[in-house]
């Protein structure tokens, strides 16, 4: 593992040399880069012979700051600045979940440095559109007198604490409420069965972008996590097709 200074943070990172165009991963709100579609495209990276690169946020896994400190804008400028640091030309973003907003806010900084893009449960918007909506009268209230809110969670071991500053924020890193031009192929994926992300999600994302070669594809049965074997096999094919 290594580790990129950069904005006054330290991103851990594990870097596989290889052809182009590379391959950056984007994990989800609150993951890692030692989760199974991580591990498993490095994996598949090594076999093709493909450079590869995986990362954690600021305040995820083992890079530095606390995870309630931190927000989408942050988070973004940690993900540019390891697609302008660490690699080289253009590269394929793959992104699950929150990193498929990730993947978006990179695109529209960097537009030049995509070859294209993969969302697996893409979830551009959510701190407003899933969260903010979604919060009751009663926690829009604990909000306003205690800048958080705490949601349970099935993915660890205690619950997410939402702060105001992860809501206001993500109101400044909107992208399905402006333009938005991808010049490079996209390839959605999403299972039925995911109920952290719903179906209109990524069908919102199809109708909003302007993009000569996006596909999406519903998995009928697949969950949030989307990494049984053939899920991954289907994130593989899909890198492969944006990558031609």
């Amino acid at each position: 593992m290594d580790f990129l200074e950069a904005n006054g943070r330290r991103i851990a990172y594990r870097k596989t040399e290889g052809t182009g165009p590379g391959v950056v991963f984007l994990g989800g709100f609150k993951s890692d880069m030692e989760g199974t579609k991580a591990v498993f495209l490095e994996d598949w990276a090594k076999r093709e012979g493909r450079a590869f690169l995986r990362f954690d946020y600021s305040g995820h896994g083992s890079s530095s700051e606390d995870f309630t400190d931190g927000c989408i804008g942050e988070w973004a400028q940690d993900a540019i600045a390891v697609l302008d640091e660490l690699t080289e030309g253009p590269q394929v973003l793959v992104g699950s979940s929150m990193g498929g907003w990730m993947s978006l806010l990179c695109a529209r900084a960097r537009p030049d440095r995509v070859a294209g893009l993969v969302g697996i449960a893409a979830a551009p918007d959510f701190t407003e559109d899933s969260m903010w909506m979604g919060f009751s009268d009663s926690q829009k209230d604990e909000m306003a007198r205690t800048g958080r809110v705490e949601l349970p969670s099935e993915y660890d071991d205690g619950p997410y604490v939402i702060t105001q500053k992860l809501i206001e924020d993500g109101r400044e890193q909107l992208v399905l409420r402006s333009p938005l031009d991808l010049p490079f192929p996209v390839r959605l994926l999403h299972g039925t069965a995911d109920v952290d992300v719903v179906m209109d999600v990524p069908l919102r994302i199809v109708e909003h972008v302007t993009c000569d070669d996006l596909r999406l594809t519903f998995v009928k049965g697949a969950d949030h996590r989307f990494s049984d074997d053939a899920c991954l096999q289907m994130i593989a094919d899909a890198v492969k097709e944006v990558s031609v």
